[in-house]
């Protein structure tokens, strides 16, 4: 039985576009080769950070929702630890709850949109 995780990473803002880009297509191939099951992702762009992390005040938020066996989630946090373009990142397992809470959010997200167009 596989489980649904959701992982947030935040990448060193000095990269470029494309560096972002190619940071964010390395993680989801690891996942992809590993087998798991993309449910979703979102670039949420640079942010301020809360407190500086080596220095910095920003960084490049993305977003992962996936379904995978645990053992895959160990492989990606080792890659993350591995890439000097990550400062920081969080995987938790979701719960029933939480996966209708983050269907419900894209959901409304797609409503407000749609609306706009």
């Amino acid at each position: 039985m596989l489980n649904q995780y959701e992982t947030v990473f935040i990448m060193t803002p000095v990269l470029s576009d494309e560096q972002m880009k190619e940071t964010v297509k390395k993680f989801e191939n690891i996942l992809l080769d590993k087998g798991a099951e993309m449910v979703h992702q979102e670039n949420w762009g640079l942010r301020k950070l809360e407190y500086p992390i080596a220095k910095k005040t920003s960084g490049f938020y993305h977003l992962f929702e996936f379904k995978a066996e645990g053992s895959i989630v160990k492989e990606l946090e080792l890659q993350y630890r591995r890439d000097e373009r990550v400062m920081r990142f969080l995987t938790v397992a979701m719960d029933k709850h939480a996966i209708a809470y983050s269907v419900k959010r894209r959901n409304l997200k797609k409503e407000n949109n749609d609306k706009q167009e």
